[in-house]
């Protein structure tokens, strides 16, 4: 269970890179689309840019999914902290979409600004509990186990 613990976490972390790597290219697919002459309004299909499909994916299906099936991991991984760090990472998933809908409900950019920088708590929660669950030694393990049996 420690080694999908470990593989879920770094996913996420990898999933948020991917995530701030969508939103960038989706950014400059429409500023290299208005340079060419299109005229960015509320009209703009979105859904046929790239990096925002990406980006709507990412964050509102596969990082929720990996948090939620880290958080269900960690019960199993009878490591210290490991509930702690996979339920940290969860909230965190979790305030970020909340972000999102408080961002667009409010059209507010400091809302938005919020997102981008819990991207970068999410990302470094998801290292330090893929980091942290190595750190523990496996005779720790056996001992917690010995100790539930």
């Amino acid at each position: 269970m420690r080694s999908a613990y470990r593989v879920l976490a770094y996913l996420i972390a990898a999933g948020v890179a991917l995530q701030a790597s969508s939103v960038a290219f989706a950014f400059f697919k429409i500023i290299l689309e208005v340079e060419d002459g299109a005229i960015f309004s509320a009209d703009y299909d979105y859904d046929g840019n790239l990096g925002i499909m990406i980006h709507r994916v990412g964050g509102l299906g596969l990082i929720p999914l990996s948090a939620i099936a880290l958080l269900i991991v960690s019960f199993f991984t009878k490591a210290p902290g490991a509930v702690r760090w996979a339920g940290a990472v969860f909230g965190l998933v979790v305030l970020q979409i909340a972000l999102i809908f408080a961002a667009f409900g409010a059209a507010s950019a400091g809302a938005g600004a919020l997102h981008g920088l819990n991207a970068l708590a999410v990302f470094l929660a998801a290292i330090w509990a893929g980091r942290r669950i190595s750190r523990v030694p496996e005779q720790d393990e056996k001992a917690l186990d010995a100790a539930a049996a």
